[in-house]
């Protein structure tokens, strides 16, 4: 599942990462991460208070210098505008940290369709925008690292949640594919996917209403620094998929296993609606 890039290696402490969704969550660990690594930090999301606050943090504990660009990736052209806003300060962007996303839970037949729409537009239309927008940057610097942050739902289809898995799915196969194009060249791609994780998320996606997180699957939840921590170590050696957790690793397994259809019913099955 880990493919070591034979990419040089990166000076971190000489870098600087720009981390999406990094308000709360995985996307703050990562922030934290990379600042005691010694990065500088450009810090996107909707909540500006939030991220200033964990700006002023960081300035004071890390001391590297931290840049509040507040945006809604929802947005048509966001990622153009926060590409452009990155120049017009005449920073370069050495890491790139695709972390925010959305997720809902329900059936599909159900939801409504701009709820869908903002899912797409996140997850997949802006983590591809910013990809295509910083990638050429750093393949003309001849250095530098993409952290996508996928899923473990992207290894198999996911009723109740088909949308969520679904984007998932391609972040991990988009992934892949453009580290495979960029080998070599000083730039590597990463997917990390980890399983459930210790985060307000389950409550904004409704996951509260399933069975998903109770019983044994409570075995497999990390706190959002033991997934930061794995996919910063992950991105930085170059590999292609960190899958975050001993026992997530064994589950991404079991759809080479199974027939996708008994599959798709066992994560239905799963993914039940609480009675």
């Amino acid at each position: 599942m880990t493919h070591p890039d034979a990419s040089r290696p990166l000076n971190v402490r000489t870098s600087t990462a720009l981390i999406t969704g990094a308000s709360s969550g995985i996307g703050e660990s990562l922030a934290r991460r990379l600042a005691a690594h010694g990065a500088d930090l450009i810090l996107v999301a909707r909540n500006e208070a939030r991220l200033s606050a964990l700006a002023a943090e960081l300035r004071g504990r890390c001391h590297v210098q931290v840049h509040v660009l507040p945006a809604d990736l929802n947005r048509p052209g966001a990622a153009a505008d926060l590409h452009a806003a990155v120049q017009a300060r005449g920073l370069n962007v050495d890491i790139l940290v695709n972390n925010a996303g959305l997720g809902s839970y329900g059936e599909f037949r159900t939801q409504p369709p701009a709820e869908i729409d903002r899912m797409i537009a996140v997850n997949v239309s802006a983590l591809t925008a910013l990809t295509r927008a910083f990638l050429p940057d750093m393949l003309a610097r001849g250095r530098g690292r993409v952290l996508n942050v996928a899923s473990t739902a992207a290894f198999q289809p996911g009723p109740m949640m088909a949308v969520y898995y679904a984007t998932k799915a391609y972040v991990l196969s988009f992934s892949e594919a453009v580290a495979e194009e960029v080998t070599g060249s000083g730039v590597s791609v990463t997917a990390l996917c980890p399983g459930p994780v210790q985060t307000g998320f389950q409550a904004v996606s409704q996951l509260h209403e399933s069975d998903l997180l109770s019983g044994p699957a409570r075995l497999t939840i990390l706190s959002a620094d033991e997934v930061a921590r794995l996919g910063v170590q992950g991105m930085l050696r170059g590999q292609r998929v960190v899958v975050a957790g001993r026992l997530n690793r064994v589950q991404t397994l079991l759809p080479r296993l199974l027939p996708r259809a008994v599959m798709t019913r066992l994560i239905a099955r799963v993914q039940a609606r609480r009675h």
